[in-house]
C-alpha cells in the first residue's frame, strides 16, 4: 500500500513496508478537508489587515494617485440611507463606518477588510444599521454576517456592557462634582 505524503514541500512515495523517522512536523499527510493537527479548514477565510505603517511613502502616493479623492454624493442620515437613491443594497459605500465589508483603525489608519475573499457586492449583508434594524439576532448570525467566531462576539459583548456599565457609573458621579 502507498500513501503519498508531503516532506518539506517535496511529494514522495512511501511503502507501508518501509521504515522512516520523520517528525510530524516534517510530514503532511494528503487528506483532503484536513490541514496539520487534524483540523478541518475554515468555512471562510479570516479577515485581513492592511498596515499603513509598512507602506513606503512611494507605495501610499501611488495609491493616492490611482485612488484620487472624489466627491460623491453620500447619503447623510439614516433616513437619506434607508431611501431615495441610496437605498440600493449591497450598499456601494464602503468607507461608511457602518459598513460590514472594511473597518478603519482611526488611531493608526488600518483597513481591516472583514472578508477578503468576496467581493462587496456578493455580501449577504453590507450594512450593520440594517441588521440592527432587523431585530434580535444569535451569536452565531452575528459572526457570520461580521467573519467572526461565535466566542470573539461574546467577549465583544462582555467588553461592551462593561464599558456602558462604567459610563453610567460615571455619570452618577458628575452629580458630585463642582
Amino acid at each position: 500500500m502507498t500513501m503519498p505524503i508531503q516532506v518539506n514541500s517535496n511529494a514522495v512515495t512511501l511503502d507501508a513496508e518501509e521504515e522512516m523517522e520523520i517528525s510530524s512536523t516534517e510530514v503532511t499527510t494528503l487528506v483532503p478537508g484536513v490541514e496539520r493537527g487534524g483540523r478541518k479548514p475554515r468555512a471562510r477565510s479570516r479577515p485581513r489587515t492592511l498596515s499603513m505603517r509598512r507602506q513606503s511613502k512611494r507605495e501610499l502616493e501611488r495609491m493616492r494617485q490611482m485612488y484620487p479623492d472624489v466627491d460623491y454624493e453620500r447619503p447623510m442620515t439614516r433616513a437619506d440611507c434607508q431611501h431615495g437613491p441610496h437605498a440600493e443594497r449591497p450598499c456601494p459605500f464602503v468607507s461608511c463606518k457602518h459598513h460590514l465589508y472594511l473597518d478603519v483603525n482611526e488611531r493608526n489608519g488600518n483597513i481591516k477588510l472583514n472578508f477578503p475573499d468576496v467581493e462587496v457586492w456578493e455580501l449577504p449583508e453590507t450594512c450593520a444599521l440594517d441588521v440592527a434594524d432587523r431585530g434580535g439576532i444569535t451569536l452565531e448570525e452575528v459572526g457570520a454576517i461580521m467573519n467572526l467566531t461565535r466566542e470573539r462576539i461574546r467577549q465583544l459583548e462582555d467588553l461592551s456592557l462593561a464599558r456602558l456599565k462604567a459610563l453610567g457609573e460615571m455619570a452618577s458621579l458628575a452629580d458630585y462634582c463642582d
